[in-house]
């Protein structure tokens, strides 16, 4: 697997004056043809509409949320392409009108804090019940505690869109944003209030550079590597228009500290150095603002540039309990810290709020952006806290200003946003930034209507020992530390759920011969002693051997129980042949189930799970002979489940045949030695012949574990 943690060695880095810098506060620094800042779900949905539409190839989607029932739509609040509304509807039927086209979609295995705001199954809506182009993988690829947070969409590797926004519900509004908006209401038919966000869309090597990001995520959790795109045609949305045209832009992440590798805190970086570098003024929008260190590093170049202004564009309040009892207070300290620095009189932390029918309704700000003077605009996922430092996956976009006209492009960005929030006009809330010659005395004089910014009172924070403890875990600065018992907690729950998934397809058949041997005779050929009798019919005969091993074919097709096969032909041919025949059989049995599940079963299998069967097949890949063979080891293992689910993950025949046969040679060896009286015993078992059983089962279990500790020993020391 390709590692992307470090920025291109032949990349040309910028001049020393130059804010980004790679290995420091970028990954890396690629060329957009094209960029545009997109406001508000309904401007960003529409274009990613439009750009999905004219996808040919790939569409690669990375998020924190993935509703199927997202209203995918611009401004006008209804599609006009005739395809469905709703992102999984509208996706089902692209790939439809498309076959060629492929949909990935990641989505982070969200902690249960979070599944009553989350669909319910998404594998279910966005996996099972849609074509086979479109696939859901969930990542869980991440430290405890933490969240896959970027949200990027990739469409053939030529255009990518990166910012706060999730594809999922209770996000869509427009620019407007109405206090009574039709098309602001969730699937339970619950409206909700205006909704505030901002996303970019590049082109050219920023879109490719980010498209390698979203490979590398989805390889990383499914095992899949997805092969670059080669596109001859540009899927940029129809009738949008660039804001910049030939920029370079800086792409940031944070990855937190994955096992094997270290941990990334570009952001981080990105955030000090864009402070360090203000003269003027620092515009910020963020839904959190609890990050003490860069609050410390606020206050401290405020200090040092006396007329530098700072405007921190939040929400009103937090709703949820956690958000209240966690986020509240750390905002409340960072503004702590900025005024006990002496320079809160240059700093206002403000809510947008609209004005209807003589009430007002407070705009929730989501956004991650920040413009310092006219130099840089920055936008993306990562919000004011801690969590987006070190502890969530995110990414960033950055540009630079290198000319005029990108300096003038970041001030009429600036300008749309706040004539938004003020209810003005973007040229002419510039000419009152310019009249007035601050930002701040711009804004204290504009936003008397409907629309206006309003100052945030926080008051003190309640029981704040308390909300600290909750902050210690809701917003911390590294990840959880989960070792020992939690880890190996959490090993064993997604273990047993990966291994109910793995046979689910198959559980179906299961159930079918379940009933074939309820209404059929099956049963009748189980007794031991009238499978020894049709053996032994046909040990005199030429034909005996053949049809020894077409009955263990035969019996594994219908799960029929392999050991009894094995002790009834012992006990027709003898210890010698008889171990032959049965080893051949049961070998026999089980790659014909191989190949019947490589044939048919892996598109059953990964209906199922996904992509991450991938997973399966590579780390059982990577340990066969000794998976297969601690399977076969097992005397009731079910064979047949075993052998269809090693054909559908692919595991190498070579490791398969191996594996089977090192497995199951003890019980081969002792089954056919004591055929005989292990039938017997079946037959009519006394105390004393039990106590034999047990002998022989104890005797069984011996000698695989000693085998299994023989085979993984040599393994170890070859690797």
């Amino acid at each position: 697997m390709r590692v992307i943690r470090s920025a291109a060695v032949d990349e040309e880095c910028p001049p020393e004056t130059s804010v980004l810098r790679p290995r420091r506060n970028v990954w890396r620094i690629e060329h957009a043809h094209r960029a545009a800042v997109l406001v508000d779900a309904a401007a960003y949905f529409g274009a990613l509409r439009s750009a999905m539409r004219q996808a040919k190839h790939r569409i690669l989607v990375i998020g924190w949320d993935i509703d199927s029932r997202t209203p995918l739509v611009g401004p006008e609040g209804e599609p006009a392409d005739g395809l469905p509304k709703s992102l999984g509807d509208f996706l089902c039927a692209l790939v439809r009108e498309r076959p060629e086209l492929s949909v990935k979609l990641l989505l982070w295995n969200y902690s249960l804090y979070y599944a009553l705001e989350r669909e319910p199954l998404p594998l279910l809506t966005l996996q099972w019940s849609t074509p086979p182009q479109i696939e859901l993988c969930l990542d869980d690829e991440i430290p405890v505690g933490s969240s896959h947070h970027q949200k990027i969409v990739v469409i053939d590797d030529t255009v990518a869109f990166v910012g706060g926004l999730d594809l999922t519900i209770r996000r869509w509004d427009t620019a407007e944003h109405r206090p009574e908006e039709p098309g602001r209401i969730d699937p339970a038919g619950v409206p909700y209030p205006p909704f505030h966000d901002v996303q970019m869309a590049v082109d050219g090597p920023a879109a490719r550079a980010l498209g390698d990001l979203a490979r590398w995520r989805w390889e990383r959790s499914s095992c899949e590597a997805l092969p670059a795109i080669a596109a001859r045609s540009v899927p940029w949305p129809e009738g949008l228009k660039a804001d910049f045209g030939d920029a370079a832009v800086g792409i940031s992440r944070t990855l937190p500290l994955y096992p094997g590798e270290g941990e990334v805190r570009e952001i981080e970086a990105l955030y000090e150095d864009m402070i360090d570098a203000a003269q003027e003024t620092i515009y910020i929008e963020n839904q959190f603002l609890t990050c003490t260190r860069i609050a410390e590093r606020l206050a401290r170049r405020m200090r040092e540039v006396p007329g530098l202004q700072a405007v921190l564009t939040a929400p009103r309040i937090h709703h949820s309990w956690v958000e209240h009892r966690a986020m509240a207070a750390g905002r409340i300290r960072f503004l702590e810290i900025l005024r006990a620095a002496g320079v809160g009189d240059r700093v206002r932390l403000l809510h947008p709020q609209a004005g209807h029918d003589g009430g007002t309704v407070d705009i929730m700000v989501h956004s991650k952006l920040m413009i310092v003077d006219d130099r840089l605009l920055r936008i993306g996922s990562a919000n004011l806290c801690n969590r987006s430092m070190g502890v969530d996956s995110e990414c960033d976009l950055t540009i630079e200003a290198m000319n005029p006209a990108e300096r003038q492009a970041i001030r009429a960005v600036r300008a749309r946003l706040l004539g938004e929030h003020c209810g003005v006009d973007p040229a002419e809330m510039e000419r009152r930034i310019r009249a007035a010659g601050s930002l701040l005395a711009a804004i204290d004089t504009t936003g008397d209507g409907e629309r206006r910014l309003r100052p945030i009172e926080d008051g003190q924070p309640a029981a704040e020992e308390r909300g600290w403890t909750i902050a210690a875990v809701a917003d911390p600065r590294h990840p959880l530390p989960a070792t020992g018992l939690v880890d190996r907690a959490l090993a064993s729950v997604k273990a047993r759920w990966r291994g109910l998934l793995r046979i689910a397809p198959i559980v179906v058949a299961a159930l079918l011969l379940a009933l074939a041997w309820s209404t059929t005779d099956l049963a009748g050929w189980a007794q031991p002693e009238r499978l020894q009798q049709s053996l032994h019919g046909l040990a005199g005969t030429g034909w005996g051997p053949p049809l020894v091993i077409a009955a263990f074919v035969l019996g594994g097709m219908v799960m029929f129980p392999v050991t009894v096969l094995i002790a009834a032909t012992a006990a027709a041919y003898g210890a010698w042949p008889g171990l032959a025949y049965a080893g051949a059989g049961a070998l026999a049995s089980a790659l014909a189930g191989y190949l019947v599940g490589m044939l048919a079963g892996e598109k059953a299998l990964r209906a199922v799970m996904g992509p991450r069967l991938h997973r399966i097949r590579d780390g059982t890949a990577r340990r066969g002979i000794v998976a297969v063979a601690t399977i076969r080891l097992v005397p009731i293992a079910p064979f047949t489940l075993v052998n269809l689910v090693a054909g559908a993950a692919r595991i190498p025949i070579l490791d398969f045949t191996l594996g089977t046969a090192i497995g199951l040679a003890p019980g081969l060896l002792v089954l056919s030695t004591l055929g005989d009286r292990l039938l017997s015993i079946l037959n009519d078992p006394s105390p004393a012949q039990i106590g034999i059983l047990l002998a022989v089962i104890a005797a069984w279990i011996a000698l695989s574990v000693g085998l299994q500790a023989l085979v993984s020993r040599r393994r170890r020391s070859r690797s």
